[in-house]
This record gives C-alpha cells, structure tokens and sequence, in this order.
C-alpha cells in the first residue's frame, strides 16, 4: 500500500456496530472506494512490465508516434526506446519475436555454438600434436616407425607371392606332358593351378593394397608436419616474447 492509501485509510471513521448492521451499502461503498484509489496509485507507481521514472517511444505501423510510461502493445513487432525522465536515451527494447523467429534465432545460436566446440576442439588437437611432437625429428622418428610397420607386412606377403611363385614352376613343369592336350591333364592337377593362380592373385592385391596404405601414411605425416611447422614457429614466437600468431583454422 503506498503512502496516499494509508493516509486514506487512516482518515476514514470506523463505524460503530449499530451503523454497520444497518447501513452495509454505505460502509461498502467506502471500501470500494478505498481499493480503487490504492489500485489507481499502484498503477501510477510503475505497474506491472514498466520500469519506473521510465517513457517508452515507439512509431507504430501506421506512422503514429506512441508514448506510454510501459512497454508499448502496438509496437511489439517493432524496436522501441526506452527514455528517462529527462528524455534521455536509457536503452532500446527489442521487437517481439514471433514463433519462427525464435526458430530462426534458436538455430542461428546452435550453429555458433557448434562453430565454437568444433573451434575448441581443433585448438585441443593442435596442442596434443605439439605435445606429441615437440620438434621434426619426432614426427620424423614416428613416421619412419609407421612406414616400417607396412614394409614389414607387404615384405611377408611378397615372400608369400615368391613361395606361390616356386610351386608353380613345379605344376607348369608336371603340365608339360599335357601341353598338346591340356585337357588331358588329372583333374588334381588342373585344380592345384587353379588355386594356385587364385592365392597368386590374392597376394598380389594384399602387396598393391599395401603400397596404397604407405602412401596414405606418407600422406598424413606431410599435412602433419605442415600443421605443425606453423604450431612450431607460433610457440617459438611466444617463447620469445614476439606477439603469438595462431595457425588459421581449417
């Protein structure tokens, strides 16, 4: 209740028992009155959404210029200012969003936040590279070691192929006798070419599979060390004390 209600309510007479059991419209009028004039201050004092001793100005859609001591209903789809007494520019009230707006916005925000987890993510690895890394002859030291492993595996599969190759000579040295006639060859030895010539074949894709996969590797060590010579020359410039120049991300 605000001072001018109080006053109010102070002035008025308390009636006696006799003159309430007979005079209920009077005393009930009296209290309307009174709620109405407290009602009235309270809504003078600011009301509900109003920041007090501030003016809301606003030019709605049709070219009027609105005034109100609360945010404006014409001119929710619009900016308003917000004034002080003085007419000063206190700040600015933003239009009323409608539903697909907000959709508009709330996607907006999630895709500046993926932006901001994939950009923190990239500087994370960056750092357990350099970690991993801390100079070329690491990563020189590490590539060597992962090409050794390939060349380890394409070198079993080649004596592999070499093996397969041996026994061959020995069935085309058997199928001699039948050259005239192939066909006349034993069904065992015309089926042990064919398997030999598919388990050939099979080694041969494992051993040309092989060179891809050292190529792949090569591949990643070079776009490693690019990555890295930037990271390398970046914390060397701040351990020098020189202003630090991150790589651009990718």
């Amino acid at each position: 209740m605000t001072d001018a209600s109080a006053t109010l309510a102070q002035t008025l007479p308390v009636p006696s028992a006799g003159w309430r059991s007979g005079s209920n419209a009077v005393a009930a009028g009296i209290v309307v009155a009174a709620t109405g004039l407290w009602t009235a201050s309270a809504w003078a004092d600011g009301g509900p959404g109003a920041s007090a001793g501030s003016v809301y100005s606003c030019v709605d859609r049709t070219g009027r210029r609105l005034t109100a001591d609360r945010p404006i209903p014409e001119c929710t789809d619009r900016e308003q200012r917000v004034l002080d007494q003085t007419g000063a520019e206190r700040r600015r009230l933003g239009p009323t969003l409608t539903e697909q707006e907000r959709a508009v916005v709330e996607a907006q925000r999630q895709r500046e936040a993926a932006e901001r987890a994939r950009a923190a993510e990239e500087r994370r690895r960056e750092r357990v590279l350099v970690n991993r890394y801390p100079d070329q002859a690491a990563h020189d030291a590490e590539r060597a070691a992962a090409l050794a492993q390939v060349d380890e595996v394409t070198a079993v599969a080649q004596k592999r192929v070499d093996e397969l190759l041996r026994d061959r000579k020995k069935l085309d040295t058997e199928m001699e006798f039948y050259r005239k006639d192939p066909n006349k060859a034993p069904m065992v030895l015309r089926r042990q070419i064919a398997e030999q010539n598919d388990a050939l074949e099979e080694q041969k894709r494992f051993v040309i599979a092989q060179e891809a996969e050292k190529r792949r590797v090569n591949q990643r060590f070079d776009a490693e060390l690019a990555q890295l010579r930037l990271l390398w020359a970046a914390r060397a410039a701040a351990q020098a004390g020189a202003p630090l120049v991150l790589p651009p991300l990718r």
